[in-house]
């Protein structure tokens, strides 16, 4: 039989990346922590956190972790119907995109919250990274770029994010003034996201540039709004991020015929329970008015 004040501490340690920060969250002692550890590896007979260079469970450990969010939703659902057995309030680790983020995720999770008492614990990664977070039972839901669910999991589809290429109307004037064009496209900065992101890449793959391009990194969604509005390069933007100040003229739609769609895609256990089931039931209704409909929608 599992004894869960060990998985409880597993879990704690790694939700926050390291034992001292892990124990600050149980109330207990690091020492404390630290002994629940290596009991648990005792009774398994093998390691379930590396330590260094920086603490990350193993493969087993990442089984556990699975295990124990799928115990933490299930024991809410139980709670729900039988109050008595003690505190209702549930904290739910998600890995979300940070443009969503930025756009249509909090106005749309602001009634579901607030009705079922639920506290968010958000991982920010890119759509192509956060996956890989539920695998590993970091998440019990994410939302990403990836239409096939993981093992044990679901997918829905939500929708898509249209992104549109926007610059100032000075940056348009100094960088395409001809139009979008090899030698614009080779000179002009673009601001991405980070190293990762390819969202970028895949418009200059659709326009059928491969050179390297000068580009500045800012892992900020709302950082490379400001960026692009300062007129420091130009970016791919949410379209309803950048609507305001593509109505005022302040930025400019540099390839109206080419936008980007990204599908996005709700990830989740398939045995997380009725609050997980809830979630997804008001994601699918909630996000129609914030993404453009796809097929797979």
């Amino acid at each position: 039989m599992l004894d869960y004040k060990l998985l409880e501490a597993l879990a704690a340690i790694v939700d926050q990346g390291g034992f001292e920060r892990g124990a600050q969250q149980l109330n207990l002692t690091q020492s404390a922590v630290s002994q629940r550890i290596k009991l648990l590896e005792a009774r398994l007979g093998q390691p379930v956190v590396v330590r260094t260079p920086r603490l990350l469970p193993t493969p087993l450990g990442q089984r556990l972790l699975n295990h124990a969010q799928q115990v933490r939703l299930l024991e809410h659902d139980l709670l729900d119907k039988i109050p008595a057995l003690g505190e209702g309030t549930q904290r739910l680790r998600l890995a979300i995109n940070a443009d969503s983020l930025a756009t249509w995720w909090a106005p749309t999770m602001g009634d579901f919250c607030h009705r079922r008492g639920v506290l968010l614990d958000l991982v920010v990664d890119d759509q192509e990274i956060a996956l890989r977070r539920m695998r590993d039972g970091e998440v019990a839901g994410c939302i990403c770029a990836t239409a096939r669910p993981v093992q044990g999991g679901r997918a829905r589809a939500l929708g898509a994010m249209r992104y549109r290429l926007v610059a100032t109307p000075g940056f348009t004037e100094q960088y395409f003034g001809d139009g979008i064009t090899e030698r614009s496209l080779g000179t002009a900065p673009a601001v991405l996201y980070g190293a990762d992101d390819r969202l970028h890449q895949r418009y200059m793959d659709v326009r059928g540039f491969r050179e390297p391009f000068p580009h500045h990194l800012c892992p900020s969604s709302e950082g490379v709004l400001h960026m692009t509005l300062a007129g420091i390069g130009y970016a791919l933007i949410p379209e309803g991020q950048a609507r305001e100040a593509l109505e005022s003229g302040r930025l400019i739609d540099l390839d109206p015929q080419q936008p980007i769609d990204v599908p996005l895609y709700w990830h989740y256990w398939r045995h997380g329970g009725e609050l997980l089931e809830a979630l997804t039931a008001h994601l699918l209704s909630a996000s129609d008015g914030w993404l453009m409909p796809t097929d797979a929608a």
